[in-house]
């Protein structure tokens, strides 16, 4: 009798916490609104600085969790037509392949321009040619030229080694599609992992040169931007062919500003999000004031709200 009165009290407590579990998961789920609940999101690696700032801001206001996948651009956007996250941040626009993926399953997928960034070239700091022009840059990445006293004639630091952060990001699609464009990139190219390897890759090899997001050493606030800044030096690039330190320019935001700067991107949300919940809502924070003044500070230059264009004086 003990026996039977045993398992029916553990079969009744099983169904009472079985319920309450239930209760709890739809409880969760009747809370994920715009400003509340739990997402995944896809973000380009090249953007994490910013992109962090973003979402601890937003956690702190709201009652809401986001955790934030840093991968490529192409994982970005291949976790998006997977459906694993509903919003991915990258370095372009859907390609109307993509839209159509979209439409066929009946979704009308935004896409919402929230930041202009760069993409910066650096060098170690005892390289004594910083300047070059957006000729002479192409000429090396399509291996027109692979040594420095090609373009320096008083160079002596040989081999010109490039390297990028990983061969599925949206810096090598940029220097493919923007910089070589009719030509192809050359194979003796590099690629690691991360916008970080790259700088210390630079930081231990004189005759490197490398491509990263400028949203990793733009931030002068932040603490990792600055340690970055004192392993490399970052180029001045001119559009001129005769690169010369009058015309030519580092990627500050007034040169970024005002297109002085060559090598400039847009950065973008691209959102699939039908019910309008945490997705969207985080996508309005970002292009509201707060979020737009985040961008503002780490030294890319904001998309849906004025600015003080202010010029460096060098």
């Amino acid at each position: 009798m003990k026996k039977i009165t045993l398992i029916v009290i553990s079969v009744l407590l099983f169904g009472f916490f079985v319920s309450c579990n239930n209760n709890k998961n739809k409880s969760q789920q009747e809370e994920n609104t715009m400003r509340s609940g739990f997402i995944k999101i896809a973000v380009d690696q090249t953007m994490q600085p910013t992109m962090q700032a973003e979402v601890d801001m937003f956690e702190t206001e709201n009652a809401a969790t986001i955790e934030a996948l840093y991968v490529s651009e192409s994982e970005a956007i291949d976790l998006l037509m997977k459906d694993s996250v509903r919003l991915a941040v990258t370095a372009r626009r859907f390609t109307e392949a993509e839209l159509g993926y979209f439409h066929l399953k009946t979704f009308e997928p935004e896409e919402i321009r929230i930041a202009i960034d760069g993409v910066a070239l650096i060098i170690h700091p005892e390289n004594p040619d910083s300047i070059i022009s957006v000729k002479d840059v192409r000429r090396i990445l399509t291996g027109e030229v692979t040594r420095w006293d090609e373009i320096f004639p008083n160079s002596k630091l040989g081999k010109i080694q490039v390297v990028f952060d990983n061969t599925n990001s949206s810096i090598v699609r940029y220097a493919n599609d923007s910089i070589c464009r009719e030509k192809p990139l050359s194979s003796d190219l590099n690629a690691l992992e991360k916008n970080e390897e790259v700088v210390n890759y630079i930081s231990e090899n004189k005759s490197a040169m490398g491509l990263i997001g400028v949203n990793l050493i733009s931030d002068t606030y932040g603490s990792s931007a600055m340690d970055f800044t004192k392993k490399i030096q970052v180029m001045r690039v001119s559009r001129n062919d005769n690169a010369t330190r009058a015309n030519a320019v580092q990627p500050y935001q007034y040169y970024i500003y005002n297109h002085q700067y060559p090598f400039i991107r847009e950065i973008f949300i691209l959102l699939n999000d039908p019910r309008g919940e945490l997705p969207k809502g985080f996508t309005r924070f970002v292009t509201s004031d707060v979020g737009q003044r985040i961008i503002l500070r780490s030294g890319l230059l904001p998309s849906t709200m004025p600015i003080n264009a202010v010029k460096i004086v060098e």
